[in-house]
């Protein structure tokens, strides 16, 4: 498709356009963003086990990606600087691909069971500083590399997509035989038998968590 050219019609093009059809935040929502990791900011990330990291390339290419390990495995090291371990991956890097071609990164911080999530936003560097990675081994074994953030804003995010979604309910959980295959999608993506790209996982997940 040419370069600017979208796929879809009536597009809207300017904030303007936004707020003529959806308005302007209420006074509480406006004042909600801080500047830093205050004390109730750092409560949330140290009982919060997941963390989604949005990034961005030189050229403005999106990715997220999940980051996962025992709540508080987020280093947060005062008001302004947050560190995320980079534990054992597949190695494409996307996210640290992009921090070193364009450090603005936004992270959303979840705890299973609570609807609201934390919202940071800020600037991200690849650190290989020894005394931090120290601070967040895990099953003895040292990160080689962390995400280090300097923060620029913090907010609570409202429930809405969670309650719209009932996301923490098990009532609307999908069976375990409904749920997809990552095993054969993954075979129809590469050309691998889903047996082996199954094999693989199950001696991925098993042996080289960390």
């Amino acid at each position: 498709m040419e370069q600017g050219k979208s796929a879809f019609k009536q597009v809207i093009s300017s904030e303007q356009e936004l707020r003529d059809i959806l308005g302007y935040p209420g006074e509480v929502v406006a004042r909600k963003v801080v500047s830093a990791i205050d004390s109730h900011c750092q409560d949330y990330i140290s009982r919060s086990p997941f963390v989604l990291v949005a990034t961005a390339d030189q050229d403005g290419k999106c990715d997220v990606s999940p980051r996962g390990d025992a709540p508080g495995f987020v280093l947060v090291l005062d008001e302004q600087k947050l560190v995320i371990p980079e534990r054992p991956g597949n190695r494409r890097m996307d996210s640290l691909r992009n921090i070193v071609s364009n450090p603005n990164i936004g992270l959303i911080f979840l705890i299973p069971g609570l609807e609201e999530t934390l919202r940071v936003n800020g600037r991200a560097y690849v650190t290989q500083e020894a005394k931090l990675l120290e601070r967040m081994q895990a099953n003895g074994k040292t990160p080689l590399l962390g995400i280090g953030v300097e923060v620029e804003e913090c907010y609570m995010h409202c429930a809405k997509a969670f309650k719209r979604s009932m996301l923490w309910n098990p009532d609307t959980w999908l069976e375990k035989d409904q749920l997809p295959v990552p095993a054969r999608i993954l075979a129809k993506h590469t050309g691998a038998t889903e047996d082996h790209i199954a094999k693989s996982l199950e001696e991925s997940y098993r042996l080289r968590m960390y």
